[in-house]
């Protein structure tokens, strides 16, 4: 097999990787997107089709792992082609993190939704509009190799994590003061805990992209700061 044949496999390998990556990253984002919309507007159907769509997330994390594996096994990649096989796989461990707990979010609108006493669920909104904006920056960073991008959603993660201790914190208040809504009210203050923790998931993504970038691992460096 001729070195240019290999490199047009590789190639071509690369890419297909890529675009499974990016169809992932947008079921994802739907996924979280239903699943807000079915708490918001009380849409059991809608929080069910959130739980049966996320095992296309789940296949497709285990078959960007396994085309990873064969590319480093294959081809032997190095420098930017290494580091774009690793980002590829850590990226889609963390799609599918976020999908989970789109799916945790949809169960909780599901047991809202069947609640007999009604809750006021709009206080949620404002962490899921700050943390889909986190996401999708991230995953924009991941598309465009923007280092820049990805190194700065840190300070927006904070953001978000004074949000969610002000949510978290009104929420506890009302559990204290309730007397027959408390179900709903701890629905409510763990559904908040999924968007803090699909915030730092898409920060994991964003400082995988610098790392792709830059050649420099950033985490904790960023994490310490």
């Amino acid at each position: 097999m001729s070195t240019q044949h290999i490199f047009q496999e590789m190639d071509h390998s690369m890419n297909t990787l890529e675009e499974k990556v990016q169809l992932m990253a947008t079921l994802t984002c739907q996924n979280i997107k239903h699943a807000m919309q079915a708490l918001l507007s009380q849409d059991i159907d809608l929080a069910r089709m959130v739980v049966g769509d996320d095992s296309e997330v789940d296949e497709l994390e285990m078959k960007i792992d396994q085309m990873g594996l064969d590319i480093l096994i294959r081809f032997h990649p190095m420098a930017t082609d290494l580091r774009a096989v690793i980002t590829a796989m850590k990226t889609a461990h963390n799609l599918e993190r976020i999908s989970d707990h789109a799916v945790n979010i949809a169960k909780r609108a599901k047991r809202i939704c069947k609640s007999q006493t009604p809750i006021e669920v709009i206080i949620i909104e404002p962490l899921y509009v700050m943390a889909e904006q986190i996401l999708n920056d991230a995953l924009r960073a991941y598309r465009d190799n923007d280092s820049e991008l990805g190194q700065g959603l840190h300070a927006c993660d904070k953001e978000l994590d004074a949000a969610y201790k002000q949510v978290s914190s009104s929420l506890s208040s009302s559990l204290e003061n309730s007397g027959t809504n408390t179900e709903n009210i701890l629905h409510l203050i763990l559904v908040a805990r999924s968007i803090e923790r699909i915030g730092d998931l898409a920060v994991n993504i964003g400082e995988d992209s610098y790392f792709l970038s830059k050649a420099r691992d950033i985490r904790h460096e960023q994490r310490k700061s």
